[in-house]
Protein backbone atom coordinates (compact mmCIF):
# COMPACT_ATOMS: atom_id res chain seq x y z
CA UNK A 1 0.00 0.00 0.00
CA UNK A 2 0.93 3.42 -1.02
CA UNK A 3 1.90 5.69 1.79
CA UNK A 4 -1.13 8.38 0.46
CA UNK A 5 -3.45 5.49 0.50
CA UNK A 6 -2.70 4.08 4.03
CA UNK A 7 -6.11 5.28 6.12
CA UNK A 8 -5.48 8.35 8.64
CA UNK A 9 -5.49 7.06 12.29
CA UNK A 10 -7.51 8.55 14.73
CA UNK A 11 -5.79 6.85 17.78
CA UNK A 12 -2.15 5.30 18.31
CA UNK A 13 -1.94 3.57 21.39
CA UNK A 14 1.43 2.01 22.98
CA UNK A 15 2.00 -0.16 25.76
CA UNK A 16 -0.66 1.28 27.81
CA UNK A 17 -1.40 0.35 31.44
CA UNK A 18 -3.81 1.35 34.31
CA UNK A 19 -3.68 0.46 37.56
CA UNK A 20 -5.77 1.29 40.72
CA UNK A 21 -4.55 1.20 44.13
CA UNK A 22 -0.84 -0.12 44.96
CA UNK A 23 0.77 -3.50 46.81
CA UNK A 24 -1.68 -6.85 46.77
CA UNK A 25 -4.61 -4.79 46.12
CA UNK A 26 -3.67 -3.38 42.83
CA UNK A 27 -5.99 -4.05 40.14
CA UNK A 28 -4.57 -3.62 36.89
CA UNK A 29 -7.23 -3.06 34.35
CA UNK A 30 -5.03 -2.38 31.13
CA UNK A 31 -2.17 -4.40 30.66
CA UNK A 32 0.43 -3.08 28.03
CA UNK A 33 -2.49 -2.36 25.34
CA UNK A 34 -1.37 -1.78 21.63
CA UNK A 35 -3.71 -0.42 19.05
CA UNK A 36 -4.27 1.56 15.83
CA UNK A 37 -7.46 2.63 15.38
CA UNK A 38 -8.09 4.76 11.67
CA UNK A 39 -10.14 7.53 11.56
CA UNK A 40 -13.87 7.38 10.78
CA UNK A 41 -13.86 3.73 11.52
CA UNK A 42 -17.22 2.08 12.96
CA UNK A 43 -15.23 0.42 16.01
CA UNK A 44 -16.96 -2.39 18.94
CA UNK A 45 -15.07 -3.13 22.07
CA UNK A 46 -16.34 -6.71 23.61
CA UNK A 47 -15.88 -8.39 26.98
CA UNK A 48 -16.84 -9.18 30.11
CA UNK A 49 -17.28 -6.69 33.00
CA UNK A 50 -14.06 -5.83 34.33
CA UNK A 51 -12.14 -6.58 31.14
CA UNK A 52 -10.77 -3.24 30.60
CA UNK A 53 -13.15 -1.82 27.63
CA UNK A 54 -14.07 1.14 29.23
CA UNK A 55 -10.84 1.96 31.36
CA UNK A 56 -9.74 2.26 27.67
CA UNK A 57 -12.48 4.26 26.46
CA UNK A 58 -12.20 6.63 29.69
CA UNK A 59 -8.55 7.01 28.76
CA UNK A 60 -8.76 7.42 25.14
CA UNK A 61 -11.50 9.89 25.60
CA UNK A 62 -9.42 12.13 28.12
CA UNK A 63 -11.27 11.57 31.19
CA UNK A 64 -8.89 9.48 33.20
CA UNK A 65 -5.01 9.10 32.94
CA UNK A 66 -2.72 6.22 31.96
CA UNK A 67 -0.46 4.83 34.59
CA UNK A 68 2.22 4.19 31.74
CA UNK A 69 2.35 4.20 28.14
CA UNK A 70 1.01 6.80 25.47
CA UNK A 71 -2.20 7.85 23.53
CA UNK A 72 -1.68 9.78 20.31
CA UNK A 73 -4.61 11.30 19.14
CA UNK A 74 -3.93 12.79 15.36
CA UNK A 75 -0.40 12.50 16.54
CA UNK A 76 -0.74 14.83 19.93
CA UNK A 77 0.31 12.73 22.94
CA UNK A 78 -3.01 12.58 25.53
CA UNK A 79 -0.27 11.45 27.97
CA UNK A 80 1.87 14.55 28.16
CA UNK A 81 -1.41 16.86 28.21
CA UNK A 82 -2.09 19.34 31.07
CA UNK A 83 -5.55 19.13 32.87
CA UNK A 84 -6.38 22.29 30.83
CA UNK A 85 -5.34 20.69 27.18
CA UNK A 86 -7.66 17.67 28.09
CA UNK A 87 -10.58 19.40 28.90
CA UNK A 88 -9.76 21.59 25.49
CA UNK A 89 -9.70 17.81 23.43
CA UNK A 90 -12.86 16.78 25.17
CA UNK A 91 -14.78 19.93 24.36
CA UNK A 92 -13.60 20.57 20.96
CA UNK A 93 -13.38 16.76 19.86
CA UNK A 94 -15.01 14.35 21.94
CA UNK A 95 -18.86 13.01 22.05
CA UNK A 96 -20.14 10.95 24.64
CA UNK A 97 -22.79 8.88 25.41
CA UNK A 98 -23.54 6.55 28.50
CA UNK A 99 -25.88 4.19 29.38
CA UNK A 100 -27.57 6.40 31.97
CA UNK A 101 -28.91 9.47 29.41
CA UNK A 102 -27.91 12.15 31.82
CA UNK A 103 -30.57 14.20 30.95
CA UNK A 104 -31.26 17.85 32.76
CA UNK A 105 -35.47 16.72 33.91
CA UNK A 106 -36.23 20.28 34.03
CA UNK A 107 -35.26 20.90 30.28
CA UNK A 108 -36.48 20.32 27.15
CA UNK A 109 -35.07 18.00 24.77
CA UNK A 110 -34.01 21.07 22.66
CA UNK A 111 -33.10 22.88 25.39
CA UNK A 112 -30.20 19.46 26.95
CA UNK A 113 -29.00 19.79 23.32
CA UNK A 114 -28.47 23.53 23.46
CA UNK A 115 -26.25 23.08 26.45
CA UNK A 116 -23.41 21.79 24.61
CA UNK A 117 -23.94 23.93 21.55
CA UNK A 118 -23.37 27.08 23.70
CA UNK A 119 -20.11 26.26 24.17
CA UNK A 120 -19.01 24.49 21.21
CA UNK A 121 -16.75 25.86 18.37
CA UNK A 122 -19.04 24.99 15.49
CA UNK A 123 -22.12 23.45 16.22
CA UNK A 124 -25.21 21.70 14.48
CA UNK A 125 -27.82 23.66 15.10
CA UNK A 126 -29.75 21.78 18.10
CA UNK A 127 -32.74 21.37 16.07
CA UNK A 128 -31.23 19.71 13.23
CA UNK A 129 -29.47 17.69 15.81
CA UNK A 130 -32.64 16.07 16.93
CA UNK A 131 -34.28 15.70 13.62
CA UNK A 132 -30.78 13.53 12.20
CA UNK A 133 -31.71 11.12 15.24
CA UNK A 134 -35.14 10.92 14.42
CA UNK A 135 -36.94 13.49 17.34
CA UNK A 136 -37.72 16.76 14.83
CA UNK A 137 -41.26 16.44 16.78
CA UNK A 138 -40.07 15.86 20.57
CA UNK A 139 -38.05 19.02 20.91
CA UNK A 140 -40.36 20.61 23.35
CA UNK A 141 -40.52 17.46 24.72
CA UNK A 142 -38.93 16.97 28.84
CA UNK A 143 -37.13 13.83 29.30
CA UNK A 144 -40.13 12.65 31.21
CA UNK A 145 -42.57 12.34 29.00
CA UNK A 146 -40.26 10.80 26.33
CA UNK A 147 -39.54 7.04 26.06
CA UNK A 148 -36.23 5.13 26.97
CA UNK A 149 -35.15 4.95 23.43
CA UNK A 150 -36.19 8.93 23.15
CA UNK A 151 -34.42 9.99 26.05
CA UNK A 152 -31.08 7.94 24.35
CA UNK A 153 -31.84 9.22 21.12
CA UNK A 154 -31.42 12.90 22.91
CA UNK A 155 -28.23 12.26 24.77
CA UNK A 156 -26.84 11.28 21.15
CA UNK A 157 -28.07 14.49 19.47
CA UNK A 158 -26.28 16.15 22.37
CA UNK A 159 -23.08 14.40 21.73
CA UNK A 160 -23.19 14.54 18.28
CA UNK A 161 -24.31 18.81 18.18
CA UNK A 162 -20.67 19.70 18.38
CA UNK A 163 -19.49 17.84 15.44
CA UNK A 164 -17.46 15.29 17.38
CA UNK A 165 -14.39 13.93 16.18
CA UNK A 166 -14.66 11.07 18.20
CA UNK A 167 -18.10 9.69 19.61
CA UNK A 168 -17.47 7.52 22.67
CA UNK A 169 -20.40 5.35 23.83
CA UNK A 170 -20.50 2.62 27.00
CA UNK A 171 -23.91 0.37 26.89
CA UNK A 172 -25.65 2.61 24.83
CA UNK A 173 -28.33 0.14 23.93
CA UNK A 174 -27.99 -1.73 27.58
CA UNK A 175 -30.99 -0.82 29.36
CA UNK A 176 -33.27 -1.07 26.13
CA UNK A 177 -35.10 -3.45 24.56
CA UNK A 178 -34.40 -4.99 20.74
CA UNK A 179 -36.24 -3.05 18.67
CA UNK A 180 -34.95 0.25 20.48
CA UNK A 181 -31.59 -1.23 20.33
CA UNK A 182 -31.75 -1.40 17.05
CA UNK A 183 -32.82 2.34 16.12
CA UNK A 184 -30.38 3.84 18.88
CA UNK A 185 -27.59 1.71 16.88
CA UNK A 186 -28.88 2.91 13.59
CA UNK A 187 -28.24 6.41 14.83
CA UNK A 188 -24.85 5.85 16.14
CA UNK A 189 -24.25 4.23 12.51
CA UNK A 190 -25.74 7.42 10.41
CA UNK A 191 -23.66 9.53 12.64
CA UNK A 192 -20.41 7.69 11.74
CA UNK A 193 -21.53 8.09 8.01
CA UNK A 194 -22.83 11.17 8.01
CA UNK A 195 -20.62 13.24 10.30
CA UNK A 196 -17.54 11.18 9.63
CA UNK A 197 -17.19 10.64 13.32
CA UNK A 198 -14.88 7.59 14.60
CA UNK A 199 -17.49 5.89 16.79
CA UNK A 200 -15.99 3.09 19.60
CA UNK A 201 -19.18 1.47 21.48
CA UNK A 202 -18.39 -0.37 24.22
CA UNK A 203 -20.90 -3.39 25.12
CA UNK A 204 -22.10 -6.99 26.36
CA UNK A 205 -23.81 -7.46 22.85
CA UNK A 206 -21.77 -9.42 20.96
CA UNK A 207 -24.54 -9.06 17.98
CA UNK A 208 -23.30 -5.70 18.18
CA UNK A 209 -20.02 -6.35 16.33
CA UNK A 210 -21.94 -7.61 13.16
CA UNK A 211 -22.01 -4.25 12.33
CA UNK A 212 -18.66 -2.96 12.86
CA UNK A 213 -15.62 -1.91 10.70
CA UNK A 214 -13.64 -3.45 13.43
CA UNK A 215 -14.22 -5.29 16.80
CA UNK A 216 -11.91 -5.22 19.60
CA UNK A 217 -12.46 -8.42 22.07
CA UNK A 218 -10.98 -7.50 25.55
CA UNK A 219 -9.96 -10.36 28.56
CA UNK A 220 -8.10 -9.51 31.61
CA UNK A 221 -7.26 -5.96 30.81
CA UNK A 222 -5.57 -6.56 26.96
CA UNK A 223 -6.73 -7.40 23.60
CA UNK A 224 -7.10 -10.94 22.91
CA UNK A 225 -8.46 -10.55 19.31
CA UNK A 226 -9.13 -7.69 16.70
CA UNK A 227 -11.53 -8.70 13.92
CA UNK A 228 -11.65 -6.67 11.22
CA UNK A 229 -15.09 -7.01 9.44
CA UNK A 230 -15.11 -7.54 5.53
CA UNK A 231 -19.25 -8.49 5.26
CA UNK A 232 -21.14 -5.99 7.91
CA UNK A 233 -24.40 -6.50 9.00
CA UNK A 234 -27.43 -3.59 9.21
CA UNK A 235 -28.58 -2.98 12.44
CA UNK A 236 -31.62 -4.15 11.28
CA UNK A 237 -30.29 -7.72 10.63
CA UNK A 238 -28.98 -8.06 13.89
CA UNK A 239 -30.05 -11.08 15.44
CA UNK A 240 -30.86 -9.53 19.37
Amino acid sequence: MDQKDKPITAFSVRGLTKTYGEGAAAVHALRGVDLDLPKGEFVVLLGPSGSGKSTLLNILGGLDRATSGTVRFEGQDLTKMSEAELTLYRRDHIGFVFQSYNLMPSLTALENVELVTEIADDPLDPAEALALVGLKERVQHFPAQLSGGEQQRVAIARAVAKRPTVLFCDEPTGALDSTTGRAVLQVLKDVNETLGATVLIVTHAAATAQMADRVLHFADGAIREEIVNATKLTPAEIEW
